[in-house]
């Protein structure tokens, strides 16, 4: 039986990557196999293409360019991690998607939309994730997280835009909860992690009937 495919999606600091391991450990602790992976990476390809990227070394060759390279390291990700990993009934837990992409390159960077879709057909081999995330909390405090957790590195490729960007990445993850409803699940990020885990986990359990049997039971 096939796996289910999860996404989490939002704006920066919103706790996507901590949401992700606390997921996975609850469903490990149920039985389930459950991979945790990433974008851009996730793969050894696409992991050095997102050295690239988040390093803003392609950014010069503008944002049609970085689509293209997102879908690059998607297209490794999707055949080498994510596609063996539901093909054995195994749970896959990805930290952004191509909502990121729509909402990065296509929102904000203005990549028509024609490109958008052509290149996830290609990237995605028709996987689609079961169930979206989308962590919301507003910019400023997203930012500020952000900036705390790296302490004194420097911001990566999206982080060092301003507050502007940032607000409307928010508006655009919120419209495509609103125009995909079944997919998607808006989640209050601004609370405690245990909390925004509980809500996530509420959410989760509509999945778990059709998913892959538990280990030992009949």
């Amino acid at each position: 039986m096939r796996g289910k495919f999860i996404t989490l999606e939002g704006g920066e600091g919103a706790g996507k990557s901590t949401q992700a391991r606390l997921l996975a450990e609850h469903l490990r602790n149920l039985g389930h196999e459950c991979v945790v992976t990433r974008e851009p990476g996730g793969s050894p390809v696409a992991e050095a293409l997102r050295e690239v990227i988040l390093s803003g070394a392609a950014a010069p060759l503008g944002p049609s360019a970085e689509t293209v390279l997102f879908a690059a390291a998607r297209i490794d990700h999707v055949v080498q991690t994510i596609l063996p990993a539901l093909a054995r009934g195994a749970f896959v837990v990805c930290d952004r998607f191509t909502d990121s992409t729509r909402v990065y390159q296509g929102a904000l960077g203005k990549v028509g939309p024609g490109l958008i879709h052509t290149l996830e057909e290609i990237a995605t081999a028709q996987c689609r994730p079961d169930l979206t995330l989308i962590l919301d909390l507003p910019a400023q405090t997203g930012l500020a997280r952000a900036a705390a957790r790296r302490a004194q590195q420097a911001a990566d490729r999206y982080e060092a835009e301003g507050l502007a960007f940032h607000e409307g990445l928010r508006l655009a993850f919120l419209e495509i909860a609103k125009s995909e409803p079944a997919r998607c699940k808006v989640v209050d990020a601004a609370k405690g992690p245990d909390e925004v885990a509980q809500a996530i986990w509420a959410t989760v359990q509509a999945l778990l009937e059709p998913a892959a049997p538990i280990a030992g039971t009949p």
